[in-house]
C-alpha cells in the first residue's frame, strides 16, 4: 500500500512538471496556474475549454487522443497552460551530463520553439493497486523544428545514457536509451527512461512520433515495469486520433 501511495504522488508531481499544474485556486489566466477539464469514467471524450493559460491551444487540444480512441477505464484530462520548451537553447544539448540536463534528456522539454501546443493527462486503473499514469503533448512548428528535436534529443541519449543520484530527496541513478518500438508516423522513437533507487524501479518512458511538422508524445509517469504495453497503445491512439481530426 505505501508503495502505491508513493507511485501515485510521484506520478502525479510529474504531470505537473509537463502541464505546468497550479494550486486548486489558480486561475487560468495565471502564467503559472492551471485549469483543467475532466472527463468522467463515462464520458466520450474530454470537454475542450475555448480558453486557458499561456501557450494553451484550443484548436489544437481538440486533437488529443479522446476516451472513445482507448480502452475503457482510461480518463483524459486536458489541460489548458503547458510547460515551455527550452527554445534555441544549444549550449544545453552540448553541456556536461548533469542533473540540469533532466527535463531534456527525459523528453519532458525538447529544444526548438513549438508554434502551437496542447496537453492532456491519461490515467487508467489498471487494477486494485495498479494505476498507469501518463501525459500526451502536442507540438506543431512551422518550421523543421519536430525533426531538429528528434534528432537533438537522439545525440543527447547517445552522450548522457545516465546519471548518477543527485543526493537528494528519494531519486536514484536514472537511465536512459533508445529503445526498440513500432514504427510510426514519419519518424518515431521510444525513449526508455527508468528510474531506480531504494524503491524499485520505476519507468518513464516516452514514444516521440512526427508526422509532418507536429510532434506527438506520449509519456508514462512513473509506472511500475510493464507499463510499455499501455505506452505503445495509447500512442498509437493518440497518433490515429491526430491524423483523423483538423483540416
Amino acid at each position: 500500500m505505501l508503495r502505491m501511495v508513493l507511485h501515485r504522488s510521484v506520478a502525479v508531481a510529474a504531470v505537473c512538471l509537463v502541464t505546468a499544474c497550479g494550486s486548486p485556486t489558480s486561475s487560468s489566466a495565471d502564467a503559472g496556474g492551471t485549469k483543467q477539464a475532466t472527463g468522467s469514467a463515462t464520458a466520450t471524450k474530454p470537454a475542450v475549454p475555448a480558453t486557458g493559460g499561456p501557450g494553451y491551444s484550443a484548436t489544437l487540444s481538440a486533437r488529443l487522443v479522446a476516451t472513445e480512441s482507448l480502452p475503457p477505464g482510461f480518463t483524459v484530462e486536458i489541460a489548458t497552460s503547458m510547460a515551455q520548451d527550452a527554445g534555441d537553447r544549444r549550449a544545453d544539448v552540448d553541456a556536461s551530463c548533469s542533473h540540469s540536463m533532466m527535463p531534456l534528456l527525459s523528453a519532458r522539454r525538447l529544444t526548438g520553439t513549438p508554434s502551437a501546443t496542447a496537453a492532456a493527462t491519461l490515467s487508467y486503473e489498471a487494477g486494485p493497486d495498479d494505476l498507469w499514469v501518463g501525459t500526451e503533448v502536442l507540438r506543431t512548428y512551422t518550421d523543421d523544428g519536430a525533426r531538429r528535436a528528434m534528432t537533438d534529443l537522439r545525440a543527447l541519449i547517445d552522450r548522457c545514457p545516465t546519471l548518477a543520484p543527485s543526493g537528494q530527496g528519494v531519486g536514484g541513478s536514472y537511465h536512459f536509451a533508445v529503445a526498440p518500438g513500432p514504427q510510426l508516423g514519419d519518424d518515431s522513437l521510444h525513449l526508455s527512461h527508468t528510474t531506480t533507487s531504494d524503491l524499485g524501479t520505476l519507468e518513464w518512458d516516452a514514444m516521440l512520433v512526427r508526422i509532418g511538422t507536429t510532434l506527438v508524445v506520449v509519456q508514462a509517469e512513473g509506472n511500475k515495469p510493464g507499463g510499455g504495453r499501455y505506452l505503445t497503445q495509447v500512442a498509437e491512439a493518440a497518433l490515429h486520433r491526430y491524423q483523423t481530426t483538423g483540416s
